[in-house]
């Protein structure tokens, strides 16, 4: 397989065949277009022509309006590191709620103060706020910045996301002309990407260009030890050790945006296991346990400019519900669960994601599809849950930056990010971003499972592709 590929009969089959198959699904999807703007509220989960409708979910499978069994390798946006709606937490929410605790009050509560002391124990960091989404965690650590350096430039990497917040917002789709040089939203002041640098991943040289000729007016670097939305690459130790040296000697914060691998490689934070220690992390989706909830951590000289002994000069207030009594409730008991069983989590984790990272290359390869896995820790022992399938034009490739991964013109883009999800749908099991991750709810079965159902599409693959060399 090598070149662009025309998939609209293919994936026009698709269509009809899911609407055969999820017909309540279907009906649903018409009825909330009367009403939500495509029919949703979160692009990703407008699946085309239309998304399954759950209406239950628990451990590594969800089930839908139709009566499907899916095995969901999404998990909630890769929040539930403990499968859906694991037995902990809801029995914990449980009796908070037949106690009378657990929504919004308006008041403070010991959650806090024993959230705010593990997250600090486990990452080093010496305070916390919460608030809660990972847009808005990135968006205060920026702000932070900003007042902290008294400068207003920002430099991200090209193909990372940190939330649908002003400054995230450039350099985020490849586009094949500009590469990763564009605003990625319309509504904004185009004097903000002036605001914004757009440096390399994984290329310390280019780094150090970058902080040579922008260094003294950097606010911060953002940056994901492991790139999300962009590939699933990690970072490399090099790369990351140089950002925390250049970040030193230009004075500018170093900002790791650990919201997807925030206590998914460790009870605590990634940056650790690289031996580096940023001044400020984010975090959210596993931190919160299935609820919604998410942190800036690390140095009080920072943070503090939130605090009334600096004047409160940082508007950091988090929202009328920061730090809401249910999700620090489901935090603090997957937190502890976490760290008190480390040893036996992610060991097996690690295991179980390079079996799925595995299986999943060898049965596209096997079926005569080059296809290649990201998501491995890369330089790190650690081992990962998280898998993102790709397909190099070129056999053998690997793919070290979100160039590699996101050009047209090197990987077949339309078949990971549509064709796959939607034909894997009618195998009942559900990814997104070219998979995503595996929980401690998966278990060997499921992984065989997914190997059947990736067989099963790239043998649709071919077959369309035979029709249409004999039409």
């Amino acid at each position: 397989m090598t070149g662009s590929r025309d998939y609209s009969p293919l994936l026009a089959e698709l269509a009809e065949a899911y609407a055969q198959y999820s017909p309540r699904s279907a009906a649903l999807h018409d009825q909330a277009l009367e009403v939500l703007v495509d029919g949703g509220s979160h692009a990703l989960r407008l699946i085309q022509p239309f998304p399954p409708r759950i209406v239950a979910a628990r451990g590594a499978r969800v089930r839908d309006e139709d009566g499907h069994s899916i095995l969901d390798f999404w998990q909630g946006h890769f929040a539930n590191l403990l499968g859906h709606n694991p037995d902990i937490v809801l029995s914990a929410l449980a009796q908070a709620f037949e106690d009378g605790f657990g929504l919004q009050t308006g008041f403070s509560d010991r959650l806090q103060v024993e959230v705010a002391e593990t997250l600090c124990r486990q990452t080093g960091a010496e305070r916390v706020r919460f608030t809660t989404s990972g847009s808005l965690a990135p968006l205060y650590a920026v702000i932070l910045a900003c007042a902290f350096t008294g400068r207003h430039l920002v430099m991200k990497v090209g193909g990372g996301w940190h939330g649908a917040q002003p400054w995230g917002l450039r350099g985020v789709r490849f586009d094949p002309q500009t590469g990763y040089s564009g605003l990625n939203t319309e509504g904004l002041s185009p004097a903000l990407a002036e605001e914004v640098v757009v440096t390399g991943f994984n290329d310390p040289s280019r780094l150090a260009d970058d902080f040579r000729r922008h260094g003294d007016q950097l606010a911060c670097f953002m940056v994901e030890p492991v790139l999300g939305a962009g590939g699933l690459l990690p970072a490399t130790g090099e790369y990351l050790h140089t950002a925390r040296q250049l970040c030193s000697e230009y004075g500018a914060v170093l900002v790791f945006d650990e919201v997807v691998t925030g206590f998914r490689f460790r009870a605590g934070d990634l940056g650790r296991l690289y031996g580096v220690q940023p001044d400020l992390t984010t975090f959210g989706k596993i931190l919160g346990g299935g609820m919604p909830v998410s942190a800036v951590a690390g140095r009080a000289d920072i943070l503090g400019q939130v605090g009334c002994e600096q004047g409160r000069k940082v508007a950091f207030s988090g929202g009328t519900f920061s730090a809401h009594p249910a999700s620090l409730l489901a935090a603090k008991t997957v937190m502890d669960y976490l760290v008190e069983r480390e040893a036996e989590v992610y060991p097996r984790l690690a295991s179980l994601g390079e079996l799925a990272r595995r299986t999943a290359e060898q049965a596209f390869v096997e079926e005569g599809i080059y296809a290649y896995c990201t998501g491995h820790s890369g330089d790190l022992a650690c081992g990962s849950s998280m898998a993102m399938l790709h397909f190099p034009y070129q056999e053998g490739s690997e793919l070290l930056t979100p160039d590699d991964a996101n050009d047209p013109a090197k990987c077949d883009v339309e078949l990971r990010d549509g064709v796959l999800q939607l034909a894997l749908l009618l195998e009942d099991v559900h990814v997104v971003h070219g998979l995503a991750a595996v929980s401690t709810a998966h278990c060997e079965e499921d992984i065989v499972a997914l190997g059947e159902a990736c067989r099963s599409v790239a043998r649709r693959v071919k077959s369309q592709d035979r029709l249409l060399r004999h039409t």
